[in-house]
């Protein structure tokens, strides 16, 4: 199965309700070990790449790692860009062939929000692309994006005329998530999810997925989340995982990057695959 648009991945999984994993991958390592749990778990998948490592590494070059990477992939992939203030780098992914961009004006006005984000989800059409949005900043940075102060969650009024007025294909509403580590499990509104569902039907955004219990990732999938998003996870993960083979390489004074990197990789293509069965995503490929 070849790359799909995102809003055929996620039609199928808020329908059943089951998550897909949208992951946060950083280079050619990891994003070939969550593609590989893709295919092993024959799970659909969302590869989301920031706006900082977009950067770092050249969208031409990412895409060109993603095109090399999913060459004939068995599974319903897709690629994402995610929290992206910049209107000229979401110009410039969905021009080098992203499949989808969340346009992160929540830092603006409402008013001003819904106009730029019209004029995102007009320019993604004429690519054949999706488009997430946001009218309330998710706590917590990631990647240099956000604030730490706490979202301020708009009335659902509000959120319904941004989500007629410009169409997007998914929604990211705040309800007590964070991106980041969490220091306690939060208290989430429900709730609010399963209002602006029964209100407007769209597949709505996890974030801040990273340290949620698997019991409110069960309650938010069950309600609609269909996009669960996963950043800090993956990248303790392959930091972590670096740093126990580095200090035993160090105790054992033997250097060897390839069996550094077959240990990271093995330890990311783990946790995907974890996540997607945690999320109901496993054997939905087909």
């Amino acid at each position: 199965m070849p790359v799909v648009p995102l809003a055929d991945i996620l039609a199928d999984a808020f329908e059943r309700r089951y998550g897909v994993p949208a992951i946060n991958i950083v280079n050619d390592l990891t994003l070939e070990a969550v593609l590989a749990a893709a295919v092993e778990r024959s799970s659909p998948l969302i590869v989301q790449t920031s706006v900082k490592t977009v950067k770092s590494v050249g969208s031409e070059v990412l895409y060109a790692m993603w095109t090399s990477m999913t060459a004939g992939i068995e599974v319903p992939v897709t690629l994402h860009l995610d929290h992206c203030p910049e209107r000229e780098v979401i110009s410039e992914c969905l021009r080098v062939g992203w499949n989808s961009v969340l346009f992160d004006a929540s830092r603006m006005p409402v008013e001003e929000n819904t106009r730029q984000t019209v004029e995102v989800v007009a320019e993604a059409r004429r690519y054949g692309a999706h488009v997430e949005g946001e009218i309330e900043s998710i706590t917590g940075v990631e990647d240099g994006i956000g604030s730490d102060k706490a979202a301020e969650q708009q009335d659902l009024a509000v959120a319904l005329d941004f989500l007629r007025t410009t169409g997007v294909d998914v929604f990211a509403p705040a309800i007590g998530n964070a991106h980041g580590s969490y220091r306690q499990l939060p208290v989430l509104d429900f709730q609010r999810v399963s209002d602006i569902i029964a209100a407007y039907p769209i597949p709505i955004a996890l974030h801040g997925g990273s340290g949620l219990s698997d019991e409110q990732f069960h309650d938010l999938i069950g309600r609609g989340c269909a996009k669960v998003n996963i950043s800090t996870a993956l990248k303790e993960t392959f930091m972590k995982s670096g740093l126990v083979f580095l200090q035993q390489a160090a105790e054992r004074q033997k250097w060897d990057p390839p069996s550094l990197f077959r240990a990271q990789r093995q330890d990311v293509v783990e946790l995907a695959g974890s996540l997607m069965t945690l999320f109901g995503s496993a054997g939905r490929a087909g």
